[in-house]
C-alpha cells in the first residue's frame, strides 16, 4: 500500500485519480480547499486534509506530516480567475515534497505548455497564454527540484467515462481530447512505471486526435 498525497482531489481528473488509488488500496491523502468538499473523498476511503496551496506554510506542513511515497498535483486554474494555483500552488507543493524527501512527483499540465505550444492553434494559445505560461513555470520548477518527476500534459478534457483507448507520447506536437478519467488512469499507471521515471509526456486518446500526426507511443511497461 502506498502513501499518496493528491492535490487537487475534489474534482475531474483528480477525483478520478483518488477513485482508482483508494479502489487498488493504496492510502489517498487528498488535499481540498473547504470542509464542503470532503464528503465524495471520505466515502471513497480518502484521508481529507484541508488547506490552500497558496499557502506554503501549510503544505509544508501537511506534507510532512507522515512518510509519503508520492506527490500528484492537478492543481490549476482558468484564464479568468485571480491568483492562480498553476504556478505558485505547484511550487509550495514542489517545494514541500523535496523538503520532506519525497520520492516521487506527478504532475498534471496540459497541451500547450512549454514546447508543446506548437500542438495547438494561435487562437487556443492567446487564450489560455496566461495559464500556460504558468504550468510551464510549474514544470521548470519541478523538473529543477531534484525529485523524480513524471509531467503528463492531457490535450482537451472530456467528462464522459473511461473508453481505454488513451496513449502517452513523448512527441510534443499531437494534440487531440481525453476523458478525465483515461487520463486518471494513465496517472495511476505511471506511478507504478520506471520508464514514465524524469519524463515529460503528452496524453491523448488516439480516437480523437486533432488531424493525422505521426507519432510514436510512450509504452509505460
Amino acid at each position: 500500500m502506498a502513501a499518496i498525497f493528491l492535490a487537487g482531489a475534489s474534482r475531474g481528473v483528480g477525483y478520478e485519480i483518488a477513485k482508482l488509488l483508494t479502489a487498488q488500496g493504496d492510502q489517498v491523502i487528498a488535499l481540498v480547499r473547504s470542509d464542503g468538499e470532503q464528503t465524495n473523498l471520505v466515502a471513497l476511503g480518502a484521508q481529507v486534509v484541508v488547506g490552500d496551496a497558496l499557502d506554503a506554510a501549510t503544505m509544508e506542513s501537511l506534507i510532512a506530516q507522515q512518510p509519503l511515497d508520492a506527490v500528484i498535483s492537478t492543481i490549476g486554474g482558468k484564464p479568468t480567475d485571480g491568483e492562480r494555483a498553476d504556478f505558485k500552488g505547484n511550487r509550495h507543493l514542489i517545494d514541500a515534497a523535496a523538503k520532506a524527501g519525497v520520492s516521487q512527483f506527478i504532475l498534471v499540465t496540459s497541451i500547450g505548455t512549454g514546447e508543446s505550444a506548437a500542438a495547438l492553434p494561435p487562437q487556443a494559445l492567446e487564450t489560455l497564454g496566461p495559464v500556460l505560461a504558468e504550468k510551464e513555470q510549474a514544470e521548470n520548477h519541478l523538473t529543477a527540484s531534484g525529485l523524480t518527476y513524471t509531467i503528463i500534459r492531457p490535450g482537451g478534457l472530456k467528462s464522459e467515462p473511461p473508453r481505454g483507448t488513451a496513449i502517452l507520447t513523448e512527441n510534443p506536437n499531437v494534440a487531440g481530447s481525453i476523458h478525465r478519467a483515461d487520463v486518471a488512469d494513465l496517472v495511476v499507471r505511471s506511478l507504478a512505471s520506471d520508464r514514465a521515471r524524469n519524463k515529460i509526456l503528452s496524453a491523448v486518446d488516439r480516437t480523437l486526435l486533432f488531424g493525422n500526426p505521426e507519432f510514436a507511443e510512450f509504452s509505460l511497461m
